[in-house]
C-alpha cells in the first residue's frame, strides 16, 4: 500500500505566499530556502506554533490532510534519521531527522513508517518486547534526501483528527522554533482578532487569584479595535494589562495563536511577547503567561502583558520592569496593545488611563497567612503528617503556602490535606510525602499511592514511614491503596472462537487508578507484538504468516503501576 500511494504522489507545487513583514519580532534570522513542506498538499494548518493549549504551548505546525490518513510525508531537507518513536499518547508514531545546518525536524502522528524505518522499529520492538519504543540511530545510519518519503500521514497518539505535526528544533539546545520563520509560510492576510482586555491592580502584592481584575469588553474588526463602552480607566500604583486574542489564516477556519503582543504606554514599548522559540522544560510556563486563576474559573485564555518574576521562558524578548507599570503622576496616559500574526498582519487596541498618586481602589492586601514561599528559593513545609519540598525555579511568583487538615475520605489511609492553593501554578513537580495510617485494617505498603480529590493518582513508594511521590500542582491529597487489577474486555475473541475470517485480535484494556504499566500477549506460549491505541484504548494483535491453521491459545497479561495483574486466556481456531 505504501508503494502504491508513493507512486501516486503529486509533484511538489510552488506556492506564492505573502512574504514576512519586516516588523515582526524575532531575535535572529533563519534560513528561508533550506526546508520544504512535509506534504505535497497546499499548506493549511489546524494549529500554529506557540498556540495556547492547556498546560503547554503548541510546539510546531499542524498541517491538515483533508481529514484523511495516508498522504506521503517527505523529509524537509537532506540529513539522517536520528530518532524513531512509537508513543501511546503524544506524537504517536514519530520520525526525527537531523540536518547538517544545525537543525532537526520532527514529524508526528504518522500512520506508518517507510519500509526501511518500519523494519528498524519492528526489530527494536521485538528486541524490547514492547510496542512503545523511543530510540536513537547512529549518525548517517539511515541517510535521507530532501523530499524523500519517510512515512504516511495519520492520527496516531493524542490527537483528535488526521494531520501531520511538524517541528524544527535547534539540534544542540533542542529548543523548538517557529517553522514559519524558515519560510514555510501559510497564506494569511487576516489580522488577529482581539477579545476581552483586562486591567490588573496589584497594590503591593504578588499576582494571584486575589489580584483585582477589571475586564473590559472589546469590539472591532479588520485590525481596528476599541472598548465596547469607551471610558477613561482609573489606575494607580503597580498595574498590569492583559488581552485575549486569536488568529486565523486564509486556509482554514481554525482559531490559532497570535505571534506577538506588544504593550505600549505613551508610545513606549514596555512589554513584548513573541512565539519565536522555546525550550520544552519551560512549556508549562504557559500558566505564568496566562491569567491562570481566570483560566481555571472560566476557561478563558487572557494573556498577561507582564512577566511573573519566576518565569524563565524565552518568549519575552523585551520588557521594562517586567511589564508592570507604576502610575503615580495624576495624568492621562495612552495604553496600546499591538497584536501581530507571523505574516505581519496587525491589530491594535487603544486605552486611555488616568493615573492617580493615591490608591483609589479598595483591594485585598497580600495577607501574611501560612508560610511565605519566595519564588527564588527552595521551599519546604513539614509537620508530623506531611512534608513537601519545592525546588527553586518551580514557583512563578512568591506565595503564602497554606495547609489544612481535612477529614478522612472513605477508603483512605490518611486524612485529606489541602496543600496550597490550586490557583497557584507550578512549573514542574515537587516532592510530596504523606504519612499514612499504617495501623488501619488492610494496610499494604506496596500498594500505597497518593491521589487528589479529583481522582488523579500519583504513583509513589512507601519509605521511612511515608508514601513519597512527585506532585504536579497544589490541591487536596490523601493516601489510598491500589489493590484492583487492570481490566481486560475482549472485543472479538472468546474461548473456542473461530478466527479464520478475522485479521486481528482486539481487546480493550485499562486501569482505574495507578494506570497500566505493561502488557504482554502470547500465542501458544510465544510472545507476540501488540499495539495499544490511545484514543480507543483497544489493544490489538494482527495475524501474520506464523499463525498456522488449527487450534491456538491466546493469553494476555496486563499489569498496573502497583503490580496488580489481570490475565485473559482463550483458545481459538484459525
Amino acid at each position: 500500500m505504501f508503494k502504491k500511494l508513493l507512486a501516486c504522489t503529486l509533484l511538489v507545487i510552488s506556492f506564492g505566499f505573502t512574504a514576512f513583514a519586516q516588523d515582526i519580532v524575532q531575535t535572529r534570522q533563519y534560513p528561508k530556502d533550506y526546508f520544504r513542506y512535509p506534504l505535497d498538499l497546499p499548506p493549511s494548518t489546524a494549529g500554529s506554533f506557540g498556540e495556547l493549549r492547556p498546560n503547554h504551548f503548541h510546539a510546531g505546525l499542524d498541517f491538515r490532510t483533508n481529514q484523511r490518513d495516508g498522504y506521503p510525508v517527505h523529509a524537509a531537507a537532506d540529513g539522517f534519521v536520528s530518532r524513531l518513536k512509537v508513543q501511546f499518547g503524544g506524537f504517536g508514531n514519530a520520525v526525527y531527522i537531523t540536518h547538517p545546518n544545525g537543525f532537526t525536524t520532527v514529524y508526528g502522528h504518522l500512520q506508518s513508517f517507510s519500509p526501511e524505518l518500519a523494519k528498524l522499529v519492528h526489530d527494536y520492538q521485538i528486541q524490547q518486547k514492547n510496542d512503545l519504543v523511543d530510540f536513537n540511530l547512529l549518525p548517517m545510519q539511515v541517510p535521507v534526501t530532501k523530499g524523500q518519503v519517510i512515512a504516511l500521514s495519520g492520527h496516531t497518539g493524542a490527537v483528535a483528527g488526521p494531520h501531520v505535526h511538524f517541528e524544527i528544533r535547534d539540534t544542540q539546545t533542542e529548543q523548538t522554533i517557529n517553522p514559519q520563520l524558515f519560510g514555510l509560510t501559510v497564506r494569511d492576510d487576516i489580522p488577529p482578532v482581539l477579545g476581552t482586555a483586562c486591567v490588573y491592580r496589584f497594590n503591593d502584592g504578588p499576582f494571584n487569584e486575589k489580584t483585582q481584575r477589571q475586564l473590559l469588553g472589546v469590539v472591532g474588526a479588520s485590525g481596528h479595535y476599541r472598548l465596547a463602552n469607551p471610558a477613561v480607566i482609573d489606575v494607580s500604583g503597580n498595574t498590569g494589562f492583559g488581552i485575549t486574542a486569536y488568529d486565523m489564516n486564509n486556509t482554514s477556519a481554525n482559531h490559532n495563536g497570535v505571534y506577538s503582543i506588544e504593550l505600549k504606554v505613551d508610545g513606549k514599548t514596555v512589554f513584548t511577547f513573541s512565539v519565536e522559540r522555546f525550550a520544552f522544560d519551560q512549556t508549562h510556563a504557559i500558566n505564568a503567561l496566562i491569567d491562570y486563576p481566570e483560566f481555571l474559573e472560566s476557561g478563558r485564555f487572557i494573556q498577561k502583558c507582564f512577566v511573573l518574576p519566576g518565569s524563565k521562558i524565552t518568549l519575552y524578548p523585551q520588557s521594562i520592569n517586567r511589564g508592570v507599570v507604576t502610575f503615580s503622576d495624576d495624568s492621562l496616559h495612552d495604553v496600546q496593545y499591538v497584536v501581530r500574526d507571523i505574516a505581519g498582519n496587525t491589530s491594535t487596541l487603544n486605552l486611555k488611563v488616568r493615573s492617580h498618586s493615591k490608591t483609589i481602589h479598595t483591594v485585598e492586601l497580600f495577607k501574611m497567612l501560612g508560610t511565605f514561599f519566595p519564588y527564588d528559593k527552595d521551599n519546604q513545609f513539614s509537620n508530623d503528617k506531611v512534608k513537601i519540598n519545592i525546588p527553586v525555579g518551580n514557583l512563578y511568583d512568591s506565595m503564602n503556602f497554606t495547609f489544612t487538615d481535612l477529614p478522612k475520605r472513605p477508603g483512605a489511609y490518611s486524612d485529606t490535606y489541602q496543600l496550597g492553593d490550586r490557583f497557584d501554578p507550578i512549573n514542574d513537580t515537587y516532592d510530596l510525602w504523606i504519612k499514612p495510617d499504617s495501623t488501619a485494617p488492610g494496610w499494604r505498603a506496596d500498594k500505597a499511592v497518593i491521589v487528589n480529590v479529583d481522582g488523579d493518582c500519583i504513583v509513589g513508594n512507601y519509605e521511612d514511614g511515608y508514601v513519597k511521590a512527585k506532585a504536579k500542582g497544589f490541591g487536596s491529597y490523601y493516601v489510598k491503596l491500589d489493590t484492583e487489577a487492570p481490566y481486560i474486555h475482549p472485543i472479538n475473541i472468546t474461548d473456542g472462537a473461530n478466527m479464520a475470517a478475522k485479521h486481528a485480535i482486539f481487546v480493550k484494556i485499562g486501569d482505574n487508578l495507578s494506570g497500566v504499566k505493561n502488557y504482554y500477549g502470547y500465542i501458544d506460549g510465544q510472545w507476540v507484538l501488540m499495539h495499544w491505541d490511545f484514543k480507543t484504548k483497544v489493544l490489538s494483535y494482527t495475524f501474520d504468516d506464523t499463525i498456522a491453521h488449527g487450534k491456538h491459545t491466546f493469553k494476555l497479561d496486563v499489569t498496573d503501576q502497583k503490580d496488580n495483574t489481570a490475565t485473559f486466556k482463550a483458545d481459538f481456531y484459525k
